[in-house]
């Protein structure tokens, strides 16, 4: 895992070590240059060894000098890559670095070759002979890479912290992109929150031409569904034991290390699965798992996860933290982010991963089942919605909605009235809209009257929208799986676990997320992954027999923490700085009705800290001012 870095036009040797040290958390054993004065062109690599130490130094180059490549990830089927691209006539200079595979990869098949790939990554390859620059980034967008443009500086980088330290590069806020993270709680690609950024969005490549400044990007893979009707029909033992297997060859491919690797436990069921298939083929001493807990039992699973460790004879590394002293660190892990972000499970996963990262390199996880399975609470809402949203008249949802609001606020973890506020909210507008509004900070009405120049919601929601109508033949369940797998894993889980893993040196691996367990998703009916009302079915079915049945049938609960409870006592950061036409007496007005228990504004205030705080904001809020 690593970080890349580099520019095209004005600028030198010093910007260029000012980009690498801003991502050298990504990056802490060692620093990779190369310069081309003649040509503008400068480029930086931060290396964080996990493959072939001795022998993946970076930038590196074809033997003959054509190719090089600054590389951030790892490519799980590289050891096949090497064996088909050695039997083409290419030939390697090192034993078992993934990064050559690259180079070579590219070399024989150009710019089809990211769709071969298996794994997670971003990166920049040089064409000298033709003076261009091919990036791409992997299928799900598991590690990040941003452009900018400004002025005749093109600038690229894993991290906007990186392009920021260009002394150049003017940083500014995009007042369009703040009304999209309070409208989504991220920032879905390619919006960035500075002007003349964007993010490479997922499953996408782009080449730039260093002659004419020419940047064309396209799409090279996106999760569809290519559902099977037959296997509808198929024995649903037959499915689980495909399901199982699949699972099983994804993890043995993600224990590829030469460093110590170890497993994120929560007791819930993707990362008990991920251990359960790893035990299969590591010895019990090998196995290591890594748990945060709470004091407080409300928010504590640490029990769970021993159970399931124990179960494994592995052992389990505990972290039991007190939820105050969790809440003081909030402030200092929000300023770590490179981009500000609503999802308040970024503080438990920083303290999960900068205690896993005491003893081990890499982690696997289970990100990605939720997504890929059903697994989320609006999946058992979307029948209900519908028929509630059928037959209740506008007048009396209207006036449900404003009983609702005066109920009193329990501030507790996912309570009842904070579902139904969030639920009513979402059914205020139309289908395509309920899951970005049951998600967001702050609903459509919410932005219009934080504003002074309120996005249209057809505009806020656009990218959210895309997804939705992308075809107009799935049925609600399924649009809403490609909601949440082309668009919330990849901006918001998936940049949370990559900022929160790498802020502390860390490699994250999502285990379901590999090609095969994907496509296999793709072609599962829907009615496999939720069934009869029961979330990840099959899943679980799959899993009986490997994990005890208590975990497989215990309720989901998320990683959460008591935001609601920690925003009345927190400081509002005053005096609050003006933010791209936020309308400040609004804020001020939700801070005072949150802490009076008027209100729960717990989704709303954790974003506006996040951006008051995010790494690189305060400079830019200044300017803003």
């Amino acid at each position: 895992m690593c970080g890349l870095a580099g520019f095209v036009g004005a600028g030198d040797r010093d910007d260029l070590t000012a980009m690498a040290c801003a991502i050298a958390h990504r990056g802490p054993d060692g620093a990779g240059f190369h310069i081309e004065s003649e040509h503008g062109l400068f480029l930086a690599h931060r290396r964080l060894a996990i493959l072939d130490i001795a022998g993946g130094a970076q930038p590196m180059w074809t033997a003959d000098g054509r190719y090089a490549i600054i590389y951030n990830g790892e490519v799980y089927n590289h050891a096949e890559l090497r064996a088909e691209l050695t039997a083409k006539g290419a030939r390697f200079q090192t034993d078992h670095s993934d990064t050559e595979a690259l180079l070579h990869a590219f070399a024989a098949w150009g710019e089809a070759m990211p769709a071969k790939l298996n794994g997670m990554f971003a990166f920049c390859i040089y064409d000298k002979p033709r003076q261009r620059l091919f990036f791409a980034r992997d299928r799900f967008g598991e590690k990040p890479l941003f452009f900018a443009r400004q002025n005749g500086l093109f600038a690229f980088a894993s991290e906007l912290s990186a392009i920021t330290a260009h002394r150049r590069f003017r940083a500014a806020l995009n007042p369009r992109s703040v009304q999209k993270l309070m409208a989504y709680g991220f920032l879905p690609a390619p919006n960035a929150i500075f002007a003349d950024c964007e993010k490479l969005p997922q499953g996408h490549s782009a080449t730039y031409d260093l002659a004419t400044g020419a940047l064309a990007i396209k799409p090279y893979w996106r999760f569809t569904f290519r559902t099977e009707p037959a296997w509808l029909e198929r024995r649903e033992e037959d499915l689980a034991e495909e399901l199982r297997a699949l699972l099983f060859q994804a993890v043995e491919r993600r224990l590829i290390s030469d460093v110590p690797l170890g497993f994120f436990l929560s007791g819930g069921i993707d990362s008990s699965a991920v251990l359960a298939a790893a035990a299969r083929v590591l010895p019990a001493d090998n196995l290591k798992t890594f748990t945060i807990g709470f004091t407080e039992d409300s928010y504590d699973e640490s029990a769970h996860a021993a159970r399931v460790a124990a179960h494994f004879n592995a052992a389990n590394a505990l972290d039991r933290l007190d939820l105050t002293s969790a809440r003081d660190l909030a402030p200092s892990v929000l300023a770590r982010l490179d981009e500000p972000l609503g999802d308040a499970s970024i503080l438990p996963t920083s303290l999960l991963s900068q205690f896993t990262r005491r003893q081990v390199t890499v982690a696997l996880s289970g990100d990605g089942g939720d997504e890929l399975f059903a697994g989320y609470d609006p999946f058992q809402a979307l029948a209900p919605a519908q028929l509630y949203a059928a037959l209740t008249p506008r007048g009396v949802h209207d006036a449900l909605r404003a009983a609702v609001q005066r109920l009193p606020v329990s501030g507790a973890n996912m309570s009842l009235d904070f579902k139904l506020r969030r639920t009513l909210s979402g059914l205020s507008y139309p289908q395509s809209l309920w899951n970005p509004v049951w998600l967001a900070p702050l609903d459509p009405r919410g932005v219009a009257e934080m504003f002074a120049e309120p996005l249209p919601a057809e505009e806020l929601y656009a990218e959210a929208l895309t997804v939705w109508e992308r075809d107009p033949a799935l049925g609600l369940i399924d649009r809403t799986l490609a909601f949440y797998t082309n668009f919330y894993l990849p901006d918001d889980i998936l940049m949370k676990v990559d900022r929160a893993a790498m802020m502390h040196s860390l490699e994250s691996r999502a285990v379901l997320l590999d090609n095969d367990l994907v496509d296999f998703c793709e072609r599962l009916p829907h009615q496999w992954k939720f069934r009869n009302g029961q979330r990840k079915y099959l899943l679980k079915r799959a899993l009986r027999g490997l994990l005890p049945d208590a975990i497989i049938d215990r309720k989901k609960k998320g990683f959460g923490i008591p935001t609601a409870t920690w925003l009345k006592s927190m400081p509002a950061q005053a005096p609050l700085a003006p933010i791209a036409g936020a309308r400040l007496d609004k804020v001020a007005q939700a801070w005072a009705d949150h802490r009076a228990g008027r209100a729960d504004h717990r989704l709303f205030l954790w974003t506006w800290l996040s951006l008051q705080n995010f790494q690189g904001g305060a400079a830019a809020l200044l300017r803003a001012a």
